[in-house]
């Protein structure tokens, strides 16, 4: 019984650890995935995203994955553009257009977690 109590009181410690981490942004798309500043022309597959420039860090974050989630709109596109559940993509690229906290996912991701019609969307984001 104690025992039970211990992994039950470890994943609850766990999960609030999670959602503590997580960093609030916005999430865009894009559709062109070679060259990318990681990779070259390196085909990394298709769950994947371009970092912002503090995020990319001269290149620190190439090569590592994030778990992404929609949590609402922009007040820009659809207005309830969430689908449910999260991905994990993998850090390929710079975008340098974005602002701070902002990732540019595939479109293939985007599509995942939200209606492509909405362009750009509300997340949570954090190291997987």
């Amino acid at each position: 019984m104690a025992t039970e109590r211990i992994i039950i009181l470890a994943i609850i410690i766990a999960s609030v650890v999670s959602v503590a981490s997580a960093v609030a942004g916005t999430a865009t798309y894009y559709t062109v995935y070679l060259p990318s500043a990681c990779y070259g022309y390196q085909d990394q597959g298709t769950m994947i995203a371009a970092a912002n420039r503090d995020l990319y860090d001269n290149g620190a974050a190439c090569g590592k994955n994030y778990r992404v989630k929609c949590t609402g709109p922009t007040n820009q596109g659809v207005p309830q553009p969430c689908r449910n559940g999260e991905i994990i993509v993998k850090i390929v690229d710079l975008c340098p257009g974005c602002g701070t906290n902002q990732l540019d996912l595939s479109e293939q991701a985007f599509s995942t977690i939200a209606d492509p019609n909405a362009g750009k969307i509300q997340i949570e984001y954090n190291p997987a």
